[in-house]
């Protein structure tokens, strides 16, 4: 496997098809976080590699790809304990964005991102809990799908906050990307993409676009119209009255109790060394501990409900996927947080709302990746991914 792009935690990690079907031929590559029997996974931490045994069985994802013709080609580097949007490694170095080599890649799926920017596999498992397909799918130049929240089997994947948690996937075309969608959202034949129905009603939300970069928005924009002339309507809307500032609240605080709550334990039992700024997340969220979130859960609650009825069925958004193209590599941490909150403020709405989002490619000022999203229907997972890949161009 070549890895000369640093995509790799596991590069001898090969496991053959173990059936026929919609995907024979492809090769997918893993986030070190995804069952694979024999392999002892990495989550991004030494700590968490040497203190849990190696898999007995495949994760249930990876199990339905394999049996769909497609062949395992390694196991990709990831956040530690996905707990990052900006792909730097303080433990294993950081994958180098083939798309733009002196920019971070994106994170915690920062690997798989690599892995399919590099051309090393057709498409790539990860997970997406606040944005960690959409993030560094959008710094690399590919595409990467979100899927409504509980509908791909999270069985064999470790956790970071179930409540957002979501198994997802990044190719390099929509083609791809709607191939593998068929056999992890368990739609059977690939015939059945001819009978979805297309989007119909197109919602621009003001308060995104506004936070787009000086010098990106003309991109993304001329993306923007691609999609408005395929569909019979399209109107600007106010989304959060609340300000997306505390929608980035809500999810960040039901996230860090969520990830306490999950690995706390561990944590205070392990001691675990983790880089500074996954150190101080931690902390954080730990300080969430034993208070009292039904406010915030009740926000979460009616901003879902809201963004269920907006959408219903053939109604999506489109918004940009982050603010800009991927920051530099090496910058300081008082940056970086900056560009991590502007990125939350964008990935949180899928998440509080459990709804699918893809992102799609748009070369910015001097070709560098920018990321036009799409957020569809709750449950309309196949009828975002038919239509994308008919109406944008590869």
């Amino acid at each position: 496997m070549d890895n000369r792009n640093g995509a790799f935690a596991a590069p001898e990690l090969h496991v053959p098809a173990q059936g026929h079907g919609t995907l024979d031929g492809l090769s997918f590559a893993v986030k070190d976080v995804f069952a694979v029997a024999g392999h002892r996974s990495t989550a991004g931490n030494p700590y968490w590699q040497r203190s849990h045994p190696p898999a007995e069985k495949h994760a249930a994802a990876v199990s339905m790809l394999l049996r769909a013709g497609a062949a395992l080609r390694g196991a990709t580097h990831t956040d530690e304990l996905m707990y990052s949007l900006g792909g730097e490694k303080f433990h294993y170095g950081t994958p180098e964005n083939p798309r733009a080599e002196s920019r971070i890649p994106g994170g915690s799926s920062s690997g798989s991102a690599v892995a399919v920017a590099s051309g090393c596999v057709d498409f790539a498992l990860g997970t997406d809990t606040g944005g960690s397909i959409r993030v560094p799918s959008a710094y690399c130049g590919v595409y990467g799908f979100r899927p409504t929240h509980g509908t791909v089997p999270m069985e064999g994947v470790i956790p970071l906050a179930p409540g957002f948690d979501t198994v997802g996937w990044i190719a390099d075309r929509p083609e791809v990307l709607w191939q593998a969608g068929e056999v992890l959202l368990g739609s059977g034949s690939s015939g059945r993409r001819s009978h979805q129905q297309a989007v119909a009603q197109v919602y621009i939300p003001v308060e995104c676009w506004a936070l787009v970069g000086s010098g990106y928005a003309a991109s993304l924009a001329e993306g923007l119209r691609r999609i408005q002339g395929s569909v019979e309507r399209s109107a600007e809307t106010e989304l959060a009255p609340e300000g997306l500032a505390a929608w980035m609240d809500v999810f960040r605080e039901l996230q860090g109790a969520e990830i306490w709550a999950t690995h706390g334990p561990w944590i205070e039992r392990e001691q675990p060394v983790f880089g500074p700024d996954i150190a101080a997340r931690f902390a954080w969220a730990a300080a969430l501990s034993g208070q009292d979130h039904s406010r915030a859960l009740a926000l979460r609650g009616d901003i879902a409900a809201r963004l269920r009825l907006l959408l219903g069925e053939d109604g999506c958004l489109v918004l940009p996927t982050v603010p800009g193209p991927a920051p530099q590599r090496g910058g300081d941490l008082r940056q970086l947080e900056q560009n991590r909150s502007g990125a939350m403020k964008l990935s949180c709405i899928a998440g509080l709302a459990g709804l699918p989002q893809i992102t799609l490619p748009v070369s910015g000022p001097g070709g560098l990746p920018l990321g036009l999203s799409v957020i569809g229907g709750y449950g309309q997972d196949q009828r975002l991914l038919s239509w994308i890949s008919k109406v944008w161009p590869q």
